[in-house]
């Protein structure tokens, strides 16, 4: 494929493994593609060695539902592959059944920005279970690396204490896709700004750049490159302090910034880009302050992250904005969410109740949690969450208190009291979009509150307080119980 070669909006179809589709087609032969199920999609571990994570993607999964259909190409290309032991590897029939084939799905989702932790429900999918196994892939697609992007932004502004943020890990993304996922849940999750200008294009993201060490290197010395920049961009102006020496560098702005002031203009900010940090910006500072040019700020890039930003302010440096670019994109050190996508009730048709199920695994942690679950989340009375509780009765009880049980520790229970908030919104009904699509600026906002609301010591870089997240206890009596069941049919022993 080249680069101009890019896919129209229902190629998402095909944005998937192709065990989705061999599942579908099995399911479809076995007579089971109208039957229902439930199935959750979550991640086990806080990333970052965190105290929680930012739910990002959610907001795109309406659009991803109205556009997945299976049009006259993606047929044709199905119908060209071959199966490892001779033969198409999809038959005739299902390709007509998956043709124009509409996605019957009801989608409940957290909100975008909102805070969530390890184990909950970050989105439920119901409808038929042929239905809910060909969206897997793109959900998790969606949903995993940019609630990972809004997580690393979200404490990479923490530790920015308020100064401004700009992502510039375009060049560094996976991809123009990624690229385009990190400047839009990075602008979510609190940064200020984006150099990717589809990005600003697309989602209406302000973007933010100024020039390179190329731009000065191109002219015959550093005066002249910045007097060049003031004068094609007297609006917008920041110069990049260190292609040779960021001492005459210094020296060479300021000479820029008076001048310019004489022209009636005004020099923005400075960039640092190498070198002590810390250092060379306190010097910057002061040789502009001395210069009577308070107003010149002071930006920095290269390699930053939270750990880089929180130790320059413990050094005292007098740093405007930020720059982060490899580390934001990458979301250095973990390149994954790890999220995953469960079964956890069935049913034959919609009128029948659902029958909750279990995955048990060899690993003891990977154990699921049955039925069709909700989240609640209470609240003290100041308004801060203190706890998550899953369950899968159809009427909350504002007001009572109930016990919960820890999701990975039954032997530790906590006493909920208040009328809690429900987490999972509908987005989806029956394939349809559930509700008007929010705008960008509404998610940001919502993250901007929930992260204020945050008990610092969760939110915490290093060794964070545990969030309690646990099920309520009908629901951790229906998981021991289908363990204990599952185990003894299996022969095996019981650990319950």
């Amino acid at each position: 494929m080249s680069l101009t070669d890019r896919t129209k909006p229902t190629d998402v179809s095909l944005n998937t493994d192709l065990y989705e589709l061999t599942m579908a087609q099995g399911f479809w032969e076995s007579g089971l593609a109208n039957g229902q199920a439930c199935f959750n999609a979550f991640f086990r571990d806080n990333p970052f060695d965190g105290g929680y994570a930012v739910c990002c993607g959610t907001g795109q999964l309406a659009e991803l539902v109205e556009n997945f259909v299976f049009e006259d190409d993606a047929i044709e290309f199905l119908a060209s592959l071959p199966a490892p032991g001779g033969g198409p590897m999809f038959k005739p029939d299902f390709l007509e059944y998956l043709r124009n084939h509409r996605l019957d799905l009801t989608i409940h989702a957290v909100p975008e920005g909102q805070i969530v932790f390890g184990r909950e429900p970050m989105v439920r999918v119901e409808g038929p279970v042929i239905d809910c196994q060909l969206i897997e892939t793109a959900l998790l697609n969606l949903v995993n690396f940019q609630t990972l992007v809004a997580t690393k932004t979200a404490r990479v502004v923490r530790a920015a204490e308020g100064h401004p943020v700009s992502d510039f890990g375009l060049r560094r993304a996976q991809g123009p896709d990624g690229g385009l996922a990190v400047a839009r849940a990075s602008y979510i999750a609190g940064a200020s700004s984006t150099s990717n200008v589809l990005a600003g294009k697309i989602y209406g993201i302000p973007v933010f750049g100024t020039h390179a060490h190329s731009w000065v290197m191109a002219f015959p010395s550093e005066l002249e490159a910045f007097r060049a920049f003031a004068k094609s961009s007297p609006k917008n102006c920041v110069l990049l302090l260190d292609t040779y020496d960021v001492h005459q560098g210094i020296r060479n702005a300021i000479t820029v910034a008076k001048e310019m002031e004489e022209a009636g203009e005004r020099l923005s900010a400075v960039r640092l880009d190498s070198g002590d940090l810390a250092r060379l910006s306190k010097e910057a500072r002061a040789a502009f302050d001395e210069a009577g040019l308070p107003y010149v700020k002071i930006s920095v890039s290269n390699d930053l992250d939270e750990y880089t930003i929180q130790s320059l302010f413990a050094q005292g440096a007098p740093i405007d904005s930020f720059g982060v670019g490899t580390k934001l994109a990458t979301c250095d050190p973990q390149p994954s969410l790890g999220g995953v996508y469960k079964l956890s009730a069935v049913r034959s048709d919609e009128s029948e109740p659902w029958t909750p199920v279990i995955k048990l695994s060899e690993q003891s942690y990977k154990r699921t949690v049955p039925g069709v679950q909700r989240v609640l989340r209470y609240y003290d009375p100041a308004g801060r969450p203190t706890a998550d509780m899953l369950v899968v009765d159809e009427v909350a009880r504002p007001g009572v208190a109930r016990k919960m049980y820890d999701i990975l520790d039954p032997y530790t229970s906590y006493a909920l009291e208040g009328e809690p908030q429900e987490l999972l919104v509908k987005l989806v009904e029956h394939g349809r979009r559930a509700c008007e699509p929010e705008g960008i600026e509404v998610a940001r906002e919502r993250c901007k509150d929930a992260l204020m609301r945050l008990d610092p010591a969760v939110a915490r870089f290093l060794n964070p307080q545990t969030y309690p997240v646990g099920l309520e206890e009908g629901l951790e009596a229906l998981r021991s119980r289908l363990a204990r069941e599952e185990r003894e049919e299996s022969g095996r022993p019981t650990a319950d």
